[in-house]
């Protein structure tokens, strides 16, 4: 069957693994492919009770070596390890109890589409976390989620909307060296190239 999905498995153990390749192999829209770092594999399943660091960077490196999508198939996760999942770039997460052949398929469909799924408990956790985050770490400093702050968002704003630095601080009752310093935090931060570079990029990633 033409344009089949090449799926691998990465499993701690060989019986998990054996039964998630038969399930598996009953759906047509799936081809088995065993090596998850040889590029081959569009996504990548991994079947795990408890989430470890290597475990960990093999996701990462899977995600940046082969761009494959990674889905979690776990039995637990403590919060610490649900960030880190996020962070490692997976694209999905599904309870190992919840694992049936067809909630299983349809998780890989969805990942091999580039669509992510949290059960619903783990993304009720994920959104406590991340307002925690907001409320104690980035709020004191003056920063927003998307890694600016309030000034540095308003000083991105007029430049996207073609102030010049001495316009831009007249406008917001700035000095320009302040301005100036606003920007050059941006661009150092995020790593670009110059003041367009970083309204551009602020504009893509929806941060202004």
């Amino acid at each position: 069957m033409e344009g089949r999905i090449p799926v691998s498995i990465h499993a701690g153990d060989p019986i998990t693994r054996a039964g998630l390749a038969t399930e598996l192999r009953q759906r047509p829209e799936f081809e088995l492919v065993d090596l998850p770092l040889d590029g081959t594999a569009r996504v990548v399943v991994f079947a795990l009770d408890t989430l470890s660091e290597p475990d960990l960077e093999l996701v990462r490196t899977v995600r940046a070596r082969s761009g494959a999508q990674a889905v979690l198939v776990v039995s637990a996760l403590s919060d610490a390890d649900l960030l880190a999942v996020v962070e490692s770039g997976a694209c999905s997460v599904l309870w190992r109890w919840e694992a049936t052949s067809t909630w299983l398929a349809e998780t890989v469909l969805r990942a091999a589409a580039g669509k992510a799924a949290l059960p619903p408990d783990l993304l009720a956790r994920l959104l406590k976390q991340v307002g925690r985050l907001q409320q104690r770490v980035l709020r004191p400093q003056g920063l927003t989620l998307g890694g600016l702050s309030d000034r540095e968002r308003r000083v991105l704003r007029l430049a996207a909307e073609g102030f010049v630095t001495e316009e831009i601080a007249s406008e917001l009752a700035y000095s320009t060296r302040t301005v100036t310093s606003l920007l050059h935090n941006v661009t150092t931060r995020y790593q670009l190239r110059n003041r367009t570079h970083a309204v551009a990029f602020a504009i893509r990633e929806g941060l202004i």
